[in-house]
């Protein structure tokens, strides 16, 4: 005759089949072990999303591929689009490029109207940093290309007003790397790289020193644009793409010297 088993409440068994002297024979409890918990790895953060104004000019090529270099989800809006209209992705940073030559008020309208709109747009949709690259005072040259610097120096202030916290703007002098116009590549470097690495030598602190001593110097008409150090488009791209992306990266002005500094930083 078989047997079977029978669970009894308390988790304990015994068999049918017990003999008088077995009887009091209870066998063990079962045990049930717990199976370990599975670590998971959290899912890879999602792409940050850059928006590149001006992205198809000279400086805002070496932006764009600065930022894809480095895996970022990147949207480019040239400076004639943006004249006439505004899209700025939510949950996007915004480096803006824009700006141009021409006329007292074409150069205005470039380098200030154009720039304006797109901050406030940016302010509006909840853009948490905004990078404005912009450019350094050339003491008569200012006054030469007065819609040009006064352009700059609204659309500067725009920004300041609007992102208090995430507003960063870069003032760099002559921006040297090669520039395509047309079919042609002018090869800018070949007079800006040399003057560059001279400030990237062993001895960088040293000639930053001197250089930062000159700096009143660079307001001067005529000797200022000689005197404020020149920095090539991939220099001015690395620190643009790092103040829109890094939340730690102060806010305010960046002047050439600061470029140079940030752009040799890993």
């Amino acid at each position: 005759m078989g047997t079977s088993p029978v669970l009894l409440k308390n988790g304990k068994a015994f068999s049918s089949d017990a003999t008088p002297r077995d009887s009091g024979r209870v066998d063990e409890p079962f045990k049930v072990e717990e199976a370990e918990p599975v670590k998971v790895p959290p899912p890879p953060p999602s792409p940050h999303k850059l928006l590149v104004l001006g992205g198809s000019g000279f400086v805002g090529s070496h932006v764009c591929k600065e930022a894809l270099e480095r895996g970022f989800v990147v949207s480019s809006l040239n400076r004639h689009l943006l004249l006439n209209a505004i899209v700025i992705q939510k949950n996007a940073t915004s480096v803006s490029c824009v700006g141009g030559f021409g006329s007292n008020s074409q150069m205005f309208k470039l380098n200030g109207t154009a720039n304006i709109n797109a901050i406030r747009v940016a302010a509006e949709k909840g853009i948490k940093r905004f990078v404005y690259v912009s450019a350094a005072d050339f003491g008569l040259v200012n006054y030469l290309l007065q819609g040009y610097y006064e352009g700059k120096r609204a659309a500067e202030a725009e920004l300041l007003s609007k992102f208090t916290y995430g507003g960063v703007i870069l003032r760099p002098g002559f921006i040297h790397g090669t520039r395509r116009v047309g079919s042609v590549n002018i090869p800018l470097g070949l007079v800006g790289s040399p003057m560059q690495m001279l400030a990237i030598t062993v001895n960088v602190g040293i000639v930053c020193d001197v250089l930062q001593n000159a700096k009143p110097l660079t307001r001067l008409p005529l000797v200022g644009p000689m005197l404020t150090p020149p920095v090539s488009a991939t220099s001015v791209a690395k620190v643009a793409v790092r103040a829109a992306t890094d939340p730690v990266f102060p806010p305010g002005i960046v002047d050439v010297y600061g470029i140079m500094r940030y752009s040799e930083q890993k």
